[in-house]
């Protein structure tokens, strides 16, 4: 498996239907370009198939913008959008500027070793 340790737990947890992935068509074509890069440094990384599994399985919307800036990082709020039109109480991140809005309407943004101990530990 390319992920390890905990990206692979979370991984197993979402195969397993224990965790829901809601992604809006902006994150997906964010996703498609990071997939881009990364692939782009290890060639052994199939972008193709990632893709396939994201919008196989995960659920895709489209979210309304927010009506004003909620993140240090502008294009951080897409994320935010798609957990309020999705109804998610989570969003699953390391990315700084969301973790500092953690709580907003109600939305939990934690990293990933704090989300297997929370959500997914037995």
């Amino acid at each position: 498996m390319f992920f390890g340790c905990k990206p692979g737990q979370i991984l197993d947890a979402w195969q397993k239907k224990k965790i829901e992935l809601v992604i809006s068509t902006e994150i997906l074509a964010e996703y498609v370009d990071v997939l881009h890069r990364i692939a782009a440094k290890y060639s052994k990384v199939d972008v193709s198939q990632i893709i396939t599994l994201i919008t196989s399985f995960g659920l895709i919307i489209e979210a309304r913008d927010l009506e004003e800036q909620v993140c240090a990082d502008p294009d951080d709020d897409k994320f935010i959008a798609a957990a309020l039109e999705s109804s998610s109480k989570v969003i699953l991140t390391g990315d700084s500027h969301l973790l500092d809005v953690s709580g907003y309407s109600g939305i939990e943004m934690i990293q990933p070793a704090e989300f297997i101990e929370k959500y997914l530990s037995e």
